[in-house]
């Protein structure tokens, strides 16, 4: 029997997660991401997927140091990139500028934590080089007093970030560290499989990620908030889209069949920030309204809110432009493809799924 895409079949043992779509369930090492976003730091949490266990104090601190020491970027990376033609889409840039990482350090087999963090650590100052670069705008070097997503906004916008906005990014970006066996996860270990360098995999994984299947940007979610914004009535809204047979953008999830534990997480954050940015309040309000009309208008469906939903609300709210959701996306998964990536080479076996021809004996 022929599986396509290979759904439902188990390709390999893993420690880092688990999800059931069933019960809405996503748990990071044991620990249920609810559990984690409500205590722990993006890089308490990236420890973890890291080496299975929580950082002590000088854990962090060791990982936090070495984070920082490889956010600058190397004179032949800036160099690239102001090369590359200016209408080269954001993840086409980071895959050239990752892969030319490459030829810097030794990146060999075995894959290493190190090699993982300086990857994780050079992502984010790679996509802020790059949009400065396209508005002409200084480049805003890191700052070593931030931690890391503190640093990716200041490097994106030239200004210390409000700790509201800091807050609700980490929180989303701690949410997609990881999400098991996916496209880009699976390109990964199937890279590393072959005893490939980490580089070489997570530039795989990012060419995967660009796909508009996996990594596509919630824009239908803004635009939706938009009109919201723009008719000053949620409810009129979405019963005008429905009634059209329009989809509800941000809502149904076809992995989690209940609540998406994800979306739990990130809502529980923005009610502790209600009142404090307007365009947060006004998705909040608009995703109560949803749930009520949805409810009634198509009973029996479980549309749940999804984590899109509530990431284009934090987009929005942190002036991210639409080309900047999937980079930052990625600039968190690649701590949990890292991760996987680390695994494989643990007990590594070459991936080789076979295929059935199809054709005729000529």
């Amino acid at each position: 029997m022929i599986q396509k895409g290979l759904k439902g079949i188990v390709a390999a043992e893993t420690l880092i997660s688990h999800i059931d779509g069933e019960k809405g369930e996503l748990i990071y090492r044991g620990y249920e991401i609810g559990k984690l976003t409500n205590r722990y730091s993006f890089e308490e949490v990236a420890y973890l997927l890291w080496h299975g266990y929580l950082p002590d104090e000088v854990q962090l601190r060791a990982l936090k140091n070495e984070l920082m020491s490889n956010r600058d970027l190397p004179e032949n990376m800036k160099k690239l990139i102001d090369l590359l033609p200016s209408g080269m889409d954001l993840m086409s840039v980071m895959r050239t500028a990752i892969s030319a990482e490459g030829g810097n350090f030794n990146y060999g087999w075995k894959p290493t934590v190190s090699q993982a963090i300086r990857i994780t650590a050079l992502a984010p100052t790679i996509i802020a080089y790059r949009k400065r670069q396209l508005e002409s705008k200084e480049f805003v070097p890191p700052l070593n007093e931030l931690d890391h997503v503190a640093n990716y906004l200041y490097m994106l916008n030239g200004s210390v970030p409000l700790d509201a906005h800091v807050e609700v990014l980490e929180t989303y970006m701690i949410l997609t560290l990881e999400h098991g066996m996916n496209a880009s996860t699976f390109s990964a270990r199937v890279t590393a499989s072959t005893e490939s360098d980490l580089v070489s995999a997570v530039s795989s994984a990012i060419g995967t990620m660009k796909g508009p299947l996996h990594g596509g940007a919630p824009s239908g979610v803004i635009e939706l908030l938009d009109e919201i914004a723009a008719v000053g009535d949620a409810e009129k809204v979405m019963r005008d889209k429905i009634s059209k047979g329009e989809r509800l953008m941000g809502f149904g999830h076809r992995v989690y069949k209940t609540h998406d534990p994800r979306a739990i997480a990130l809502k529980a954050k923005l009610w502790e920030l209600v009142g404090q940015d307007a365009w947060l309040d006004l998705a909040m309000d608009a995703e109560k309204t949803a749930v009520r009309v949805l409810e009634e208008l198509k009973p029996g469906r479980s549309l749940y809110t999804n984590v899109e939903f509530y990431a284009a609300a934090i987009m929005k709210a942190i002036n991210m432009e639409a080309d900047l959701f999937t980079p930052t996306f990625t600039a968190s998964r690649i701590v949990g493809w890292t991760a996987h990536i680390l695994e494989q080479s643990e007990n590594n076996t070459i991936y080789r799924p076979q295929s059935k021809y199809i054709g005729t004996l000529k």
